[in-house]
């Protein structure tokens, strides 16, 4: 006798079928982190990032220095290092908190330096309160002299921890 002749049996196997599928595809959809895995997240920072905000706001910043003159597309080159750098770098230390910065839509907030010395302060500042860094230096191919300081990524980290209020701070 043939399994699938039965029509309750068949009927089951495809509701379980059907219920999995939308609990997964719901679970994605709406599933948003705990305050309790998202402070977790923050904790694996440092020391400086012991508490949260309300939201749970991560961002990424990437600071770019002004005085060099660069070309559109340089700039966008170069924030893009300090991009990717940034991810990479949040990835092998807190895989937990890129995910965090994931889920709240992986802000980013693009500002100006004037110079080399604002962005090595801006450098000193978002480490000494545990915040993950990346300083760009350019290869020399095209506008810009080689190792020159381009541009400085920052974060993500919770929003809370001040990494936009940083360089607010230091008048960018």
């Amino acid at each position: 006798m043939d399994y699938l002749s039965k029509p309750g049996l068949f009927n089951l196997i495809a509701g379980v079928a059907c219920g999995v599928c939308l609990g997964w595809a719901l679970r994605r959809q709406f599933h948003r982190p705990s305050k309790a895995r998202l402070a977790l997240a923050a904790n694996e920072l440092g020391d400086g990032a012991t508490s949260m905000s309300e939201g749970g706001e991560f961002k990424m910043v990437i600071v770019v220095r002004t005085d060099l003159k660069m070309g559109k597309g340089k700039v966008a080159a170069q924030c893009s290092h300090a991009a990717v750098a940034s991810y990479k770098q949040v990835n092998r230390l807190n895989p937990e908190l890129l995910k965090q910065w994931e889920y709240c839509g992986q802000p980013k907030v693009v500002l100006k330096a004037p110079d080399e010395e604002t962005l090595l302060q801006l450098l000193a500042e978002a480490k000494s309160v545990g915040l993950p860094v990346s300083l760009i230096q350019d290869a020399g191919r095209t506008q810009i002299a080689q190792g020159s300081r381009t541009v400085l990524g920052i974060g993500p980290g919770p929003a809370e921890m001040g990494v936009v209020d940083i360089c607010m701070a230091a008048k960018i």
